[in-house]
């Protein structure tokens, strides 16, 4: 199967589907917050808090992560790695919740399932695009991206250093791993098992931990199937060891909060109701 990127002109301005998704990523990751904030009777409007801070520090941190790897300038449209999105995300949320005078731990619990959907969403925008994709591949789903970023030919691939079969002309395109759609489909199932669990008897917080938990050994098993140009670790990429990491985050997260201590979540300063006091 051939796939082509999907852009379209609208009054002079390039529109790609990349940068449709991303806003169909944080609307979504935005709504489903504030589901769980009308369920426990806070303040909704904290949901937009997240979103606005969450889309400066990651895009920023993305930018700042591709550009340690990579080099280029800090302001172009490309180059976005997600685990440098994902951590300054984290830390310009946490400035935020620190600042609304909101229970940080409270912050991530409620965000976990947000992130997934957010993320599976935002690879879609990946495939729109063909960026993010994998290794070649026999299989029937195998798609080809003439167009992608860089395009699925013999020269780009093998550019990389991923292997590709002998003989072939540097422009052959070949059918790749669309690994973009693979991680829709664990992500959206990772948001469904987090919206699950949302309302567990565990301390607040348990749900973060699950989170990296889950996102930990997705983004590891994905890996070994993406075309990647930083494999620092032999067969494992420095997205793998960043998995790594943050499994074992998880891991301590979910047994340091495994039973109920007591906390409540007060409706104070940022989660207060509009109609409080």
């Amino acid at each position: 199967m051939t796939v082509y990127p999907l852009t379209f002109n609208l009054f002079g301005l390039e529109i790609t589907g990349f940068g449709i998704m991303m806003m169909v990523a944080f609307l979504a990751a935005g709504w489903v917050m504030q589901l769980e904030l009308r369920r426990r009777h806070l303040n909704t409007d904290f949901s937009a808090d997240i979103v606005v801070a969450g889309v400066i520090g990651g895009i920023l941190g993305a930018r700042l992560w591709y550009m340690a790897l990579h080099g280029g300038p800090l302001l172009s449209r490309g180059g976005l790695v997600w685990y440098g999105g994902f951590l300054g995300g984290v830390v310009a949320v946490v400035g935020m919740s620190w600042w609304k005078r909101v229970p940080i731990r409270f912050t991530f619990e409620l965000a976990a399932p947000a992130l997934a959907l957010g993320h599976g969403l935002g690879r879609v925008g990946c495939f729109l695009v063909q960026d993010d994709y994998g290794i070649p591949t026999s299989l029937p789903w195998g798609m080809r991206f003439p167009q992608g970023q860089p395009p699925t030919t013999v020269a780009a691939l093998s550019h990389w250093g991923v292997e590709v079969p002998a003989g072939l002309p540097p422009n052959t395109v070949l059918a790749v791993h669309p690994t973009q759609l693979y991680e829709v489909a664990a992500l959206l199932f990772i948001f469904w098992l987090l919206w699950r669990l949302r309302r567990h008897g565990h301390a607040v917080g348990w749900l973060f931990g699950v989170y990296l938990i889950a996102i930990g050994i997705e983004r590891f098993l994905i890996e070994f199937v993406r075309a990647k140009d930083d494999r620092l670790l032999g067969l494992f990429t420095l997205a793998q060891a960043t998995s790594i990491a943050l499994l074992l985050v998880g891991l301590a997260l979910i047994w340091w909060l495994r039973a109920p201590d007591g906390f409540t979540v007060r409706p104070v300063d940022g989660l207060a109701p509009h109609d409080a006091g």
